[in-house]
């Protein structure tokens, strides 16, 4: 029997992760097998883990992928320390490697205006429903899964708001601006051409099924290209700009942190350094006294 088994039913079952978070978990777990040849998890020390730690340096991975990878084996043991009576953590007390912080790609004003304002070149149904998309997605600073996952019953266009689930199935209220919820409108009726068994997806596809989130991202890529935006758009690019956007407009971080449903504000705080570096280059391009001459 796979020993990482039941740590992953319970993450599935207790913690209700995602497909796709549990495959990260099930690769990080099976990835300390390997780098520890095999040896018996229960007697594993804490020198076997570091040991582990600096082969994966060694190979030119990531810090952060690192950190990831031991953060997923501590919260292994933990569980297996718990419930499957293994005598200790060999993980605590260990740091991950630090790295910089790098900040997240993000799109000004005006290429967000350009996106969202330039005609897809596409079937007037289907770029109907991209618009609606990409609207929402800059209006309410959703993550990618939480787009794809929104739900007819989730909606409020009166009110301007949308209820979406998000990491460790948490749900929050988001806010719907105005040209998002007047391009949801428009899509809504166009909807039901394509829907051919009862689903209450928001968006769907040809087929009448749930857009997937490659689907998004490839017609994302396509709409920017149409725009001649001039840069690779990614859909989590439009919710790092509804982020920097609202903080270089209200400056109220807490607020930030809530729509984006950050567990800790120093999360949200690049969004911080962000609109530093904004001002910093107005500062550069104006201040007579700024910059030294070539």
């Amino acid at each position: 029997m796979n020993p990482f088994a039941p740590y992953l039913q319970h993450l599935a079952a207790e913690r209700r992760l995602s497909p796709h978070t549990l495959s990260a978990y099930a690769r990080d777990l099976e990835n300390l097998g390997r780098l520890t040849d095999g040896k018996p998890l229960e007697t594993l020390t804490t020198h076997d883990i570091r040991g582990a730690i600096v082969k994966l340096r060694a190979g030119g991975l990531a810090a952060s992928s690192v950190a990831r990878q031991l953060s997923s084996w501590r919260g292994f043991y933990a569980f297996a320390c718990r419930r499957l009576g293994y005598p200790n953590n060999p993980c605590v007390g260990l740091r991950p490697p630090k790295s910089s912080r790098s900040l997240p790609d993000i799109l000004s004003p005006d290429a967000c205006a350009r996106l969202l304002d330039a005609p897809s070149g596409d079937e007037d149904l289907l770029a109907t429903r991209d618009r609606a998309m990409f609207e929402l997605f800059y209006s309410s600073g959703l993550r990618l899964s939480e787009l794809v996952g929104i739900d007819l019953p989730d909606l409020d266009l009166a009110s301007g708001e949308a209820r979406v689930t998000g990491k460790g199935s948490k749900t929050r209220l988001v806010p719907i601006g105005r040209h998002a919820a007047a391009a949801i409108a428009a899509w809504l009726p166009l909807r039901l051409a394509l829907v051919r068994t009862p689903t209450d997806a928001l968006f769907v596809g040809r087929r009448g099924a749930r857009l997937t989130p490659r689907n998004v991202q490839l017609r994302l890529a396509r709409w920017a290209r149409a725009s001649g935006i001039g840069q690779h758009v990614h859909p989590h690019m439009l919710r790092h700009a509804f982020a920097t956007h609202v903080l270089q407009s209200s400056g109220d971080l807490r607020a930030v942190q809530e729509m984006l449903g950050h567990a800790s504000i120093s999360t949200t705080q690049v969004y911080t350094h962000l609109d530093w570096q904004h001002l910093a280059k107005a500062y550069d391009q104006a201040h007579p006294r700024a910059r030294k001459k070539d």
